[in-house]
């Protein structure tokens, strides 16, 4: 494999997911921060953030049990779609609620919005608030692990502030549409994910070195079943061969020699 490109390639994907994972994390606060300012609807930010954060603390002890089980695309994709969904609620549910003169309708319809702040919540948990943050160790090499992390943190935090600073002027310049972008943005993760993410579940530290070994723009990702690039266990097996290549076993010293066999 082309060390630059294997580089190239462990770098963009190292750097990619945490930057989304960094757009998702901060979507969720603005549905509530949405219907609290422009409806005036009296929820206490205490209540709110406690309970959010019991939702994270419930979903991170689950992605434990399923992290391993289901593997990391199929849940970063599924994630994705809810988030989606929940994005695609909020603006739908928004779109039609009066923020002149709001009735029972549309304080209703403003409540199943704020609600969706914690239906992504379990999205998020799921997939995009935890995998981010140990996925790009999984698909870089020892050699350059600690830089992919480095950069991976970098984007992921920069991209945290982007949408702080971006968000409350588009909520108050275009208001629900905003959330059509933020669900484009997920649905948009759906097929990068699928295209170019491997599947690194149950990889050891050895196969890291093969995982974009087939080469191309998706790095044999799309073509390989599951996403799975790699088997577990192949980096072990291919060293073993390296190691028999260039430390080849003298013939000569494995025959007896003709005194020893006389005694014998």
């Amino acid at each position: 494999m082309n060390a630059n490109v294997g580089f190239q390639d462990q770098l963009l994907r190292a750097c990619s997911l945490p930057a989304d994972d960094g757009l998702g994390k901060n979507h969720g606060a603005h549905p509530g921060r949405l219907h609290k300012h422009d409806l005036s609807c009296r929820i206490a930010d205490s209540t709110l953030g406690k309970s959010v954060a019991m939702i994270d603390l419930h979903t991170l002890l689950m992605i434990i049990q399923t992290v391993d089980r289901f593997g990391r695309r199929a849940l970063l994709m599924f994630s994705a779609t809810g988030l989606c969904t929940c994005f695609s609620i909020v603006a739908i549910l928004l779109s039609t609620v009066s923020t002149v003169n709001p009735g029972s309708g549309d304080r209703s319809r403003a409540a199943g919005a704020t609600a969706m702040v914690f239906l992504f919540q379990i999205f998020l948990g799921i997939g995009y608030l935890p995998i981010p943050w140990f996925y790009p160790s999984e698909v870089t090499t020892t050699r350059i692990r600690s830089k992919g992390q480095g950069i991976a943190s970098f984007v992921n935090w920069m991209c945290v502030f982007c949408v702080v600073q971006i968000t409350p002027i588009a909520i108050q310049n275009i208001a629900w549409r905003t959330f059509i972008i933020f669900a484009v943005f997920c649905a948009c993760w759906v097929p990068i994910v699928y295209c170019f993410f491997p599947e690194t579940n149950g990889l050891e530290l050895e196969d890291v070195d093969y995982l974009f070994e087939a080469g191309g723009i998706t790095g044999g990702v799309l073509k390989a079943k599951g996403g799975r690039t790699v088997m577990p266990g192949h980096g072990r097996l291919m060293r073993t061969r390296h190691e028999k290549v260039e430390d080849p076993i003298d013939e000569k010293e494995m025959e007896p020699s003709t005194e020893i066999a006389e005694e014998i």
